[in-house]
């Protein structure tokens, strides 16, 4: 919609129609079908030996997928104004979460580790809608205290003890991967904010000393930091799901072997329909699949840093810093799950965001979208860039209050 539309709506006191983002919903939804086709491809042959329903992780991850769309239906609807009102309860709900699954008889143990809620048809993992949720409260923070942030090292230490308090309980359950995404998306939105870079630097040293200490302290962990250095040593072992991941990645050579191919799926890559779907991908489709899908989330990503800074152009700040952490974890999340099945990352318990198995990882990503979509909406349509730009020796008129309360209706 032209800005002379917009300008003409609001004179005639007609509502505005939605100002979907084009780029990014196709985007998402390339992604998602992808996802969804490589995940089944990846899941069938366990879910047929184990559960006797081949398309048993299909239909489970389409619950996510229609709870998730449900979810950013509600979060286009809702102005974003409402949730930096809220930033401060939505923090407490953060910490409630991390602190429930801890509890035993209330948390639910997988695999060792205590991550999830039971939560009806699906168990819900608590981190991921702690991490949106910190996140929001951290680029509230960053707007309200703008000044303090810059010049004083006070107003960068608060928020990081917010980070840290949450990586201690993430750590808890365990989920070192999750702990260190938050930690570093988080730091990158303060970087983002304008913290003083002697300040910046010098914590983020300090930070990435004490997660190291906590990384080698730890038998489990250590282990699984040193086999992806050369999984063959022990390629039965430690190093097994590695191997097994670099041989489906060898095999799909230029155009993989065909969909639903795949050798290694066939119980010799561990958790092929989650932690290692982008393995089984490269197997099937091949060099070609793997550069489409990494296009795809590079799109993505660009797309949340344009929406970013549409937002901050339009004096949406909060809006602004929100859309940059769905960016920045996003490229993250990415990085570190590919880098891992190519074996140039430690083995870590990451989702490939929209495409590994997981109906809470899908849900949360896609209301976190929806979210997104509706700072696209309201950067489109606020005052400052609906109105059209003067010509020369025009003066531009500074959008009323009312008009503006009404751009976040």
């Amino acid at each position: 919609m032209s800005a002379a539309t917009l300008t003409f709506a609001r004179s005639n006191g007609r509502p505005r129609r939605f100002a979907f983002d084009g780029v990014l919903l196709m985007t998402v939804a390339g992604i998602l079908l992808l996802g969804l086709v490589m995940m089944t491809s990846a899941s069938i042959s366990i879910a047929d030996k184990q559960l006797q329903d081949p398309l048993y992780f299909l239909f489970r991850q389409l619950t996510g997928v229609a709870f998730g769309v449900l979810a950013a239906t509600v979060m286009m609807t809702v102005p974003t104004a409402v949730w930096e009102r809220l930033a401060m309860p939505l923090l407490l709900v953060a910490f409630i979460l991390l602190l429930l699954v801890l509890i035993p008889g209330i948390g639910h143990e997988v695999n060792g580790s205590r991550r999830w809620l039971r939560a009806g048809v699906m168990n819900f993992q608590a981190s991921e809608m702690a991490r949106v949720l910190l996140l929001t409260y951290l680029a509230s923070y960053v707007v309200r205290r703008q000044a303090e942030l810059k010049e004083e090292l006070k107003g960068f230490l608060k928020p990081l003890g917010v980070l840290m308090g949450a990586a201690a309980l993430l750590l808890m359950e365990p989920d070192f991967g999750a702990a260190t995404v938050l930690m570093a998306t988080g730091l990158g939105v303060l970087f983002l904010a304008g913290v003083k870079l002697r300040h910046f630097f010098a914590l983020v040293a300090i930070a990435a000393a004490g997660m190291a200490l906590i990384a080698v302290t730890s038998a489990y962990r250590l282990k699984r930091l040193t086999a992806f250095m050369d999984p063959w040593a022990d390629p039965f072992n430690s190093g097994f799901q590695l191997t097994q991941s670099l041989i489906a990645i060898g095999r799909g050579e230029l155009f993989g072997v065909g969909l639903g191919s795949s050798v290694q799926k066939l119980f010799y890559l561990p958790e092929a329909h989650t932690d290692f779907v982008f393995a089984v991908l490269a197997e099937e489709l091949g060099l070609m699949g793997v550069i489409l899908t990494l296009a795809l989330f590079v799109v993505l990503v660009w797309r949340s840093f344009h929406i970013s800074r549409m937002a901050a152009e339009a004096g949406l700040a909060f809006q602004a810093y929100c859309a940059a952490a769905f960016g920045i974890w996003l490229a993250l999340q990415t990085f570190i799950n590919v880098g891992v099945n190519m074996g140039i990352l430690p083995t870590k318990g990451l989702t490939l965001p929209l495409m590994s198995y997981g109906g809470s990882s899908v849900m949360v990503t896609l209301g976190w979208l929806g979210f997104l979509m509706r700072i696209h909406h309201e950067a489109s349509t606020s005052g400052r860039l609906a109105v059209s730009r003067p010509s020369s020796g025009t003066a531009q008129r500074r959008p009323s209050r009312r008009e503006r309360e009404e751009d976040d209706e």
